[in-house]
């Protein structure tokens, strides 16, 4: 793809966000994280002192994005964050992990039980497809069997392709394989 354009790097915490969007900084991307433009247009909250967790008021965000964003991407942009599929953009990526892994990659970051539950469901029940919808091109890949730079690779072959296939030939779906 040619030009400008936002595209939203989603999944449950701990499926390889941060790695992925740092390799796709390497390779000439802006990246921008959602809890960066909600600190910048003063939509997020101070720590929840249970789990530090700094709430981002998504509604607002979304008003004051309006504005921002009003004349478009000035350059090819990575927009990093579990909650960044809300977002305006004009594609997203959903990082996928297996259950079984992504409880034990939340453990060793040393979350709740709670927290690691919740996580958990949401990656079960596909979190972003369900908030997502059909707007725009998604794609999805899966961290617990594939590495990082390979998937920074298809990344950008799908970039390049103008986003298609617009969505995935085989979505992942961890009820219908064993996996929840």
């Amino acid at each position: 793809m040619e030009g400008a354009f936002r595209l939203a790097l989603t999944g449950s915490p701990g499926t390889g966000k941060s790695t992925i969007s740092s390799l796709l900084g390497n390779s000439g991307f802006c990246i921008e994280t959602v809890e960066g433009l909600a600190e910048e247009l003063d939509c997020i909250e101070e720590a929840d002192p249970e789990d530090g967790a700094r709430p981002i008021d998504v509604e607002d965000l979304l008003i004051k994005l309006e504005t921002a964003w009003k004349e478009g991407p000035g350059e090819k942009t990575i927009i990093d964050g579990h909650l960044s599929h809300l977002l305006p953009v004009d594609s997203v990526v959903i990082l996928r992990c297996r259950p079984s892994e992504l409880r034990e990659r939340l453990i060793e970051r040393s979350y709740s039980i709670q927290k690691i539950a919740d996580n958990v469901d949401w990656e079960i029940l596909g979190g972003p497809w369900a908030e997502n919808g059909d707007l725009v091109p998604t794609i999805e890949f899966d961290t617990s069997s594939e590495d990082a730079e390979s998937i920074v690779m298809a990344i950008m072959e799908w970039i390049a392709d103008d986003f298609k296939p617009r969505s995935p030939l085989n979505p992942i779906d961890w009820v219908g394989i064993g996996e929840a």
